[in-house]
């Protein structure tokens, strides 16, 4: 794990996504800078790619943008009529039927979803704008330490659409309902004070020391052995789906399995 990002051969570099492992960390960059790391279908499918192709020893997983912005949301030419080349426009989409256009917004979204697996921890390094589709895929991670520059934002219900890139359920366990419907429907920047104070963000630091601090967060959640990891991360992840009771149960179901592999008993 010590090897610096830039120093290891990238497993995936394409459309945007950079992904490189150094044993238990992985690291998956976002690499159009120029563009703010605007996000597109492609880099929305070339980030689902990097999920899947993720080593077994991987732990935990970082998730970076590379420049002054994490990422400033879509890509304004998927807005204009003739859209990105090779990809539907936003037109297109609305001529689909129920079935081709619901199975075409559960693609994009696969980029989102495989960040909270119970085998990894994910965490999103957020520097300066975070909008959008960017929000969202910083919310897709488990935790998030941001610079003191970040400007978080939902803009989409501002453009006539909402969001839909999997940011709606993780913002509302995080801020609650009242704080999140305000976000959204104002678009308005939070910013690294708010982000912490609301459970947004675990930890906002210097942008200088992001980096760092990014890596100690890191070392400190590989330290801790990986099966109690997986099964703590999973009690905590269904707990808000449980009551009271099948939450003290399933507290029961993952502990007697965590002694019996422990004393050497487990299947």
């Amino acid at each position: 794990m010590a090897s610096p990002e830039q120093d290891l051969a990238p497993l995936l570099d394409k459309d945007g996504v950079r992904l490189t492992v150094d044993d238990a960390l992985a690291t998956v960059t976002l690499t159009n800078a120029a563009k703010r790391n605007a996000q597109s279908p492609a880099m929305w499918r070339a980030l689902a790619e990097a999920g899947r192709m993720l080593p077994g020893s991987v732990r935990v997983v970082v998730l970076r943008g590379e420049g002054k912005s994490f990422s400033a949301g879509l890509d304004r030419q998927m807005f204009t009529p003739e859209g990105i080349p090779g990809e539907p426009t936003f037109t297109g989409l609305a001529r689909r039927d129920d079935a081709e256009l619901d199975a075409t917004i559960a693609g994009y979204q696969e980029g989102f979803t495989w960040w909270r697996r119970n085998d990894i921890v994910s965490i999103a390094a957020v520097q300066g704008h975070a909008i959008g589709a960017g929000f969202q895929l910083a919310l897709a991670c488990d935790l998030r330490v941001v610079a003191d520059d970040v400007q978080f934002a939902m803009r989409e219900t501002a453009l006539g659409i909402v969001p839909d890139l999997t940011g709606t359920h993780p913002l509302v366990g995080l801020v609650g309902y009242a704080r999140a419907l305000e976000i959204c429907v104002t678009g308005r920047f939070v910013q690294a004070e708010e982000a912490v104070a609301s459970g947004l963000a675990n930890l906002a630091v210097p942008t200088t020391e992001l980096d760092g601090a990014v890596r100690d967060l890191a070392f400190a959640l590989v330290a801790a052995p990986r099966d109690a990891v997986v099964e703590t991360k999973a009690l905590l992840r269904g707990a808000l789906d449980r009551d009271y009771d099948a939450q003290r149960a399933a507290e029961r179901a993952a502990q007697s399995r965590r002694l019996r592999d422990l004393a050497g008993l487990g299947e």
